[in-house]
This record gives C-alpha cells, structure tokens and sequence, in this order.
C-alpha cells in the first residue's frame, strides 16, 4: 500500500534535493507559510519581501522564522563537512542534551535553515493557552476552602 505524504513532507523532499537556493524554491516554502500571508496583507511583511528581491536568501530565511514561527529561534548552526546542519529549538536555554530541537542538513545554508523551518512547521505545536484556562476552576458552589497541610 502506498503512504500518502503531507505536503510539508514532499516540500522537505524538495528542499532536500535542491542544489542551491532560488526564488522558485522560497516561493514554495512561502506558500505553506500562512501566518506570513496575514502578515503580507497587514504590510509587516515588506521587509521579508525585500530581501527576496535582492536574492538574500540566507536573510530571508532568517526573517521567515521571525515572521512565520515567532516562538522558535535558531539554536545552533554548524558547518561540518561539506554541510551545513541548522537546529531550531523553542526552549534555546535548555541544555541541547534535553532540548527538543529540529534540524536539518544541506550543503546551502539559506536550504538547511529552510529545512529545519519545514520541519518545525510539520510539527504539532500545542494551541497557546492563556494562565486563565492552565489554572484549575473552582466551581461557584463551593463558598469555603480548606488547608490540609501537616506543619508538623
């Protein structure tokens, strides 16, 4: 039986077997980028426009994390024979071994951070919650509380 690949998947496959960065190869990856589309429309995104028309890919990738994934930064990149390796991470401060990171490889820079953005992008990342909705609700039928500690 044949698996069906999500679209992020053949994208990373893309990214994977580009040689070099291009404009046809940023459009792509911009096209699954839908909170940079609001921000096209609102005009916050002029500056990310820019560095695309003047082929600074390596910017551009850049300011597409900023722009698309604002709660994820680069945590390490590392040029290591022959290829680059861009690791993202939404906890930067944690040590790496436990940090739950995502990387990519590529023998272009702007491609491995492009990769590494894909990657993170296929990710479920939980819906942000507000201190309201994390703390537990006491119901209105209970008029008085209680404290249970042992001090002895």
């Amino acid at each position: 039986m044949l698996r069906d690949f999500s679209p992020l998947e053949l994208l990373a496959d893309r990214l994977r077997a580009s040689p070099a960065a291009d404009r046809e190869i940023f459009s792509a990856v911009v096209a699954a980028c839908t909170r940079l589309q609001a921000l096209r429309t609102s005009g916050k995104a002029g500056r990310f426009d820019e560095l695309v028309a003047n082929g600074a890919w390596t910017e551009s990738a850049f300011a597409l994390i900023a722009l698309e994934m604002p709660a994820w930064s680069v945590r390490r990149l590392v040029y290591d024979d022959g290829e680059w390796l861009c690791s993202l991470s939404q906890q930067p401060n944690l040590t790496l071994e436990i940090d739950d990171t995502v990387d990519a490889r590529h023998a272009a820079l702007p491609l491995a951070i492009l990769g590494a953005l894909v990657e993170a992008k296929s990710r479920k990342e939980p819906a942000p919650q507000s201190d309201f909705q994390r703390r537990p609700q006491l119901g209105s039928e209970i008029t008085y509380a209680q404290c249970c500690d042992n001090f002895a």
